[in-house]
Protein backbone atom coordinates (compact mmCIF):
# COMPACT_ATOMS: atom_id res chain seq x y z
CA UNK A 1 0.00 0.00 0.00
CA UNK A 2 1.10 3.54 -0.72
CA UNK A 3 2.07 5.69 2.24
CA UNK A 4 -0.30 8.65 2.57
CA UNK A 5 1.45 12.02 2.86
CA UNK A 6 0.24 15.59 2.74
CA UNK A 7 1.43 15.68 -0.90
CA UNK A 8 -0.93 12.80 -1.77
CA UNK A 9 -3.79 15.32 -1.88
CA UNK A 10 -2.14 17.63 -4.43
CA UNK A 11 -4.24 18.29 -7.54
CA UNK A 12 -1.70 20.27 -9.54
CA UNK A 13 -3.82 23.42 -9.16
CA UNK A 14 -2.70 26.25 -6.91
CA UNK A 15 -5.15 27.98 -4.54
CA UNK A 16 -6.57 31.35 -5.60
CA UNK A 17 -7.07 32.49 -2.00
CA UNK A 18 -5.70 35.91 -1.11
CA UNK A 19 -2.05 35.72 0.02
CA UNK A 20 -2.08 35.30 3.79
CA UNK A 21 -5.64 33.92 3.94
CA UNK A 22 -6.30 31.69 6.95
CA UNK A 23 -7.72 29.06 4.58
CA UNK A 24 -4.15 28.03 3.68
CA UNK A 25 -3.44 26.97 7.27
CA UNK A 26 -6.68 24.98 7.51
CA UNK A 27 -6.00 23.30 4.13
CA UNK A 28 -2.50 22.27 5.24
CA UNK A 29 -3.73 21.04 8.65
CA UNK A 30 -6.49 18.95 7.04
CA UNK A 31 -4.03 17.29 4.63
CA UNK A 32 -1.59 16.61 7.47
CA UNK A 33 -4.36 15.20 9.71
CA UNK A 34 -5.68 12.87 7.00
CA UNK A 35 -2.16 11.67 6.14
CA UNK A 36 -1.36 11.09 9.81
CA UNK A 37 -4.55 9.01 10.22
CA UNK A 38 -3.73 7.03 7.06
CA UNK A 39 -6.87 8.26 5.26
CA UNK A 40 -5.87 8.39 1.59
CA UNK A 41 -7.43 9.96 -1.50
CA UNK A 42 -9.82 7.00 -1.95
CA UNK A 43 -10.57 6.46 1.73
CA UNK A 44 -12.75 9.43 2.66
CA UNK A 45 -15.08 12.12 1.35
CA UNK A 46 -15.16 15.87 1.89
CA UNK A 47 -18.32 17.96 1.47
CA UNK A 48 -17.68 21.65 0.73
CA UNK A 49 -19.98 24.59 1.32
CA UNK A 50 -20.14 27.79 -0.72
CA UNK A 51 -17.63 30.51 0.14
CA UNK A 52 -13.87 30.96 -0.10
CA UNK A 53 -13.46 27.76 1.93
CA UNK A 54 -15.50 25.85 -0.69
CA UNK A 55 -12.92 26.59 -3.37
CA UNK A 56 -10.74 24.03 -1.57
CA UNK A 57 -12.66 21.49 -3.67
CA UNK A 58 -10.30 22.27 -6.58
CA UNK A 59 -7.04 21.68 -4.71
CA UNK A 60 -7.88 18.71 -2.52
CA UNK A 61 -7.42 15.34 -4.24
CA UNK A 62 -10.01 13.25 -2.40
CA UNK A 63 -13.62 12.28 -3.11
CA UNK A 64 -15.62 15.47 -2.77
CA UNK A 65 -19.02 17.07 -3.19
CA UNK A 66 -19.50 20.79 -3.81
CA UNK A 67 -22.78 21.30 -1.96
CA UNK A 68 -25.29 24.15 -2.15
CA UNK A 69 -24.89 27.19 0.08
CA UNK A 70 -25.55 26.13 3.68
CA UNK A 71 -26.43 22.56 2.67
CA UNK A 72 -23.25 20.64 3.49
CA UNK A 73 -24.78 18.67 6.36
CA UNK A 74 -27.71 17.00 4.55
CA UNK A 75 -25.26 15.83 1.86
CA UNK A 76 -22.71 14.66 4.44
CA UNK A 77 -25.36 12.73 6.40
CA UNK A 78 -26.57 11.09 3.18
CA UNK A 79 -23.02 9.98 2.37
CA UNK A 80 -22.61 8.60 5.88
CA UNK A 81 -25.87 6.63 5.72
CA UNK A 82 -24.96 5.20 2.31
CA UNK A 83 -21.49 4.14 3.51
CA UNK A 84 -21.26 4.32 7.29
CA UNK A 85 -17.59 3.23 7.34
CA UNK A 86 -16.52 6.18 5.17
CA UNK A 87 -14.81 9.07 6.99
CA UNK A 88 -16.93 12.13 6.07
CA UNK A 89 -15.60 15.65 6.61
CA UNK A 90 -17.47 18.91 6.10
CA UNK A 91 -15.53 22.01 5.03
CA UNK A 92 -17.83 24.88 5.90
CA UNK A 93 -17.82 28.59 6.70
CA UNK A 94 -19.35 30.70 9.44
CA UNK A 95 -21.77 32.22 6.93
CA UNK A 96 -22.41 29.02 4.99
CA UNK A 97 -22.70 26.74 8.00
CA UNK A 98 -24.37 29.00 10.59
CA UNK A 99 -26.31 31.47 8.43
CA UNK A 100 -27.94 29.53 5.59
CA UNK A 101 -27.02 26.25 7.31
CA UNK A 102 -27.90 27.06 10.92
CA UNK A 103 -31.01 24.85 10.98
CA UNK A 104 -29.12 21.87 9.51
CA UNK A 105 -26.29 22.42 12.01
CA UNK A 106 -28.61 22.27 15.01
CA UNK A 107 -30.41 19.10 13.90
CA UNK A 108 -27.24 17.30 12.79
CA UNK A 109 -25.68 17.96 16.20
CA UNK A 110 -28.80 16.53 17.85
CA UNK A 111 -28.63 13.34 15.75
CA UNK A 112 -24.89 12.80 16.37
CA UNK A 113 -23.85 11.27 13.03
CA UNK A 114 -20.14 10.36 12.77
CA UNK A 115 -19.14 13.45 10.78
CA UNK A 116 -16.42 16.06 11.30
CA UNK A 117 -17.39 19.70 10.65
CA UNK A 118 -14.62 22.27 10.13
CA UNK A 119 -15.92 25.85 10.32
CA UNK A 120 -13.72 28.47 8.64
CA UNK A 121 -14.71 31.25 11.04
CA UNK A 122 -13.65 34.72 9.91
CA UNK A 123 -16.72 36.80 10.92
CA UNK A 124 -17.40 37.84 7.30
CA UNK A 125 -18.84 36.53 4.07
CA UNK A 126 -15.50 36.60 2.27
CA UNK A 127 -16.49 35.41 -1.22
CA UNK A 128 -19.21 38.09 -1.54
CA UNK A 129 -16.58 40.60 -0.39
CA UNK A 130 -16.90 41.22 3.31
CA UNK A 131 -20.41 41.46 4.71
CA UNK A 132 -20.98 40.63 8.39
CA UNK A 133 -21.55 36.92 9.09
CA UNK A 134 -23.49 35.31 11.97
CA UNK A 135 -20.31 35.19 14.10
CA UNK A 136 -19.46 38.89 13.55
CA UNK A 137 -18.91 40.52 16.94
CA UNK A 138 -21.02 43.46 18.15
CA UNK A 139 -19.55 46.75 16.93
CA UNK A 140 -17.59 45.15 14.04
CA UNK A 141 -17.75 47.44 10.99
CA UNK A 142 -18.23 45.71 7.64
CA UNK A 143 -19.62 46.50 4.20
CA UNK A 144 -23.12 45.49 5.34
CA UNK A 145 -22.78 47.04 8.82
CA UNK A 146 -20.94 50.34 8.20
CA UNK A 147 -21.88 51.66 11.67
CA UNK A 148 -20.98 48.38 13.38
CA UNK A 149 -22.83 45.13 13.99
CA UNK A 150 -25.83 45.78 16.27
CA UNK A 151 -26.78 42.24 17.32
CA UNK A 152 -25.15 39.50 19.36
CA UNK A 153 -23.01 36.99 17.44
CA UNK A 154 -23.76 33.28 17.27
CA UNK A 155 -21.21 31.30 19.29
CA UNK A 156 -20.60 28.14 17.20
CA UNK A 157 -19.05 26.28 20.15
CA UNK A 158 -21.86 27.04 22.61
CA UNK A 159 -24.43 26.19 19.92
CA UNK A 160 -22.69 22.86 19.22
CA UNK A 161 -22.48 21.99 22.95
CA UNK A 162 -26.13 22.81 23.73
CA UNK A 163 -27.56 21.06 20.64
CA UNK A 164 -25.78 17.76 21.23
CA UNK A 165 -22.43 17.67 19.42
CA UNK A 166 -20.15 15.10 21.09
CA UNK A 167 -16.79 16.70 20.22
CA UNK A 168 -16.39 20.49 20.30
CA UNK A 169 -13.08 22.29 19.81
CA UNK A 170 -11.51 25.54 18.65
CA UNK A 171 -8.41 25.85 16.49
CA UNK A 172 -6.44 28.71 14.94
CA UNK A 173 -5.49 28.91 11.27
CA UNK A 174 -2.19 30.53 12.27
CA UNK A 175 -1.12 27.42 14.22
CA UNK A 176 -1.02 24.57 11.68
CA UNK A 177 0.61 21.95 13.99
CA UNK A 178 -1.85 22.68 16.79
CA UNK A 179 -4.80 22.64 14.38
CA UNK A 180 -3.57 19.36 12.84
CA UNK A 181 -3.69 17.72 16.28
CA UNK A 182 -7.23 18.98 16.92
CA UNK A 183 -8.44 17.85 13.46
CA UNK A 184 -6.91 14.40 13.98
CA UNK A 185 -8.78 14.02 17.27
CA UNK A 186 -12.00 15.32 15.68
CA UNK A 187 -11.86 12.95 12.68
CA UNK A 188 -11.00 9.99 14.95
CA UNK A 189 -13.90 10.80 17.30
CA UNK A 190 -16.96 8.58 16.75
CA UNK A 191 -19.76 11.15 16.59
CA UNK A 192 -20.58 14.69 15.51
CA UNK A 193 -17.35 16.67 15.85
CA UNK A 194 -17.28 20.45 15.41
CA UNK A 195 -14.02 22.38 15.06
CA UNK A 196 -14.46 26.16 14.96
CA UNK A 197 -11.31 27.56 13.36
CA UNK A 198 -10.47 31.22 13.90
CA UNK A 199 -9.44 32.14 10.39
CA UNK A 200 -8.19 35.67 9.66
CA UNK A 201 -9.60 37.25 6.49
CA UNK A 202 -6.68 39.49 5.55
CA UNK A 203 -8.66 41.37 2.89
CA UNK A 204 -11.96 42.24 4.56
CA UNK A 205 -11.22 42.10 8.29
CA UNK A 206 -8.44 44.44 9.37
CA UNK A 207 -9.37 44.03 13.05
CA UNK A 208 -9.12 40.27 13.79
CA UNK A 209 -5.65 39.79 12.33
CA UNK A 210 -3.08 37.08 13.07
CA UNK A 211 -1.37 39.39 15.58
CA UNK A 212 -4.73 40.33 17.18
CA UNK A 213 -5.43 36.64 17.78
CA UNK A 214 -1.88 35.72 18.82
CA UNK A 215 -1.89 38.33 21.59
CA UNK A 216 -5.10 36.81 23.05
CA UNK A 217 -5.09 33.07 22.32
CA UNK A 218 -4.05 30.54 24.94
CA UNK A 219 -4.08 26.74 24.93
CA UNK A 220 -6.54 25.14 27.36
CA UNK A 221 -4.75 23.88 30.49
CA UNK A 222 -3.61 20.21 30.34
CA UNK A 223 -5.52 19.42 33.54
CA UNK A 224 -8.84 20.62 32.02
CA UNK A 225 -11.25 17.70 31.53
CA UNK A 226 -13.60 18.14 28.54
CA UNK A 227 -16.34 15.95 30.03
CA UNK A 228 -18.62 18.57 31.57
CA UNK A 229 -21.12 20.54 29.46
CA UNK A 230 -21.39 23.50 31.85
CA UNK A 231 -17.60 23.80 32.18
CA UNK A 232 -17.33 23.53 28.39
CA UNK A 233 -19.89 26.34 27.96
CA UNK A 234 -17.83 28.54 30.27
CA UNK A 235 -14.75 27.92 28.10
CA UNK A 236 -16.74 28.37 24.89
CA UNK A 237 -18.03 31.79 25.96
CA UNK A 238 -14.62 33.18 26.96
CA UNK A 239 -13.82 35.97 24.51
CA UNK A 240 -11.82 39.16 24.82
CA UNK A 241 -8.37 39.55 26.34
CA UNK A 242 -8.11 35.76 26.60
CA UNK A 243 -9.46 33.34 23.99
CA UNK A 244 -9.10 29.58 24.59
CA UNK A 245 -7.89 27.05 22.00
CA UNK A 246 -8.29 23.29 22.21
CA UNK A 247 -10.87 20.58 22.92
CA UNK A 248 -13.68 21.94 25.09
CA UNK A 249 -16.13 19.07 25.13
CA UNK A 250 -15.91 15.37 24.36
CA UNK A 251 -18.49 12.67 25.02
CA UNK A 252 -18.79 9.03 23.95
CA UNK A 253 -22.36 8.43 22.88
CA UNK A 254 -24.01 6.14 20.33
CA UNK A 255 -23.75 7.51 16.81
CA UNK A 256 -26.68 7.85 14.44
CA UNK A 257 -25.46 5.09 12.11
CA UNK A 258 -25.36 2.54 14.95
CA UNK A 259 -28.79 3.22 16.44
CA UNK A 260 -29.51 3.57 20.16
CA UNK A 261 -27.36 1.67 22.63
CA UNK A 262 -29.52 -0.96 24.30
CA UNK A 263 -29.82 -0.39 28.05
CA UNK A 264 -30.70 -3.05 30.65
Amino acid sequence: TMTVTSASFTTGKLPTWCPGCGDFGIWMALKDALASLGIGTDDGAVVYGVGCHGNMYDWMKIYGVAALHGRTLPVAQGLKFANYKLPVIVVSGDGDGLGEGGNHFMHAAKRNPDITVIIHDNQVYGLTTGQASPTAKTGFKTKSTPEGVMDEPINPLALAITTGATFVARGFAGDTPGLTGILKAAIAHPGFAVVDVLQPCVTFDKVHTYSWYRSRLYKIEPEYKPDNRIRALEKATEWGDKIPLGIMYKEDKFVKEEGPALKD
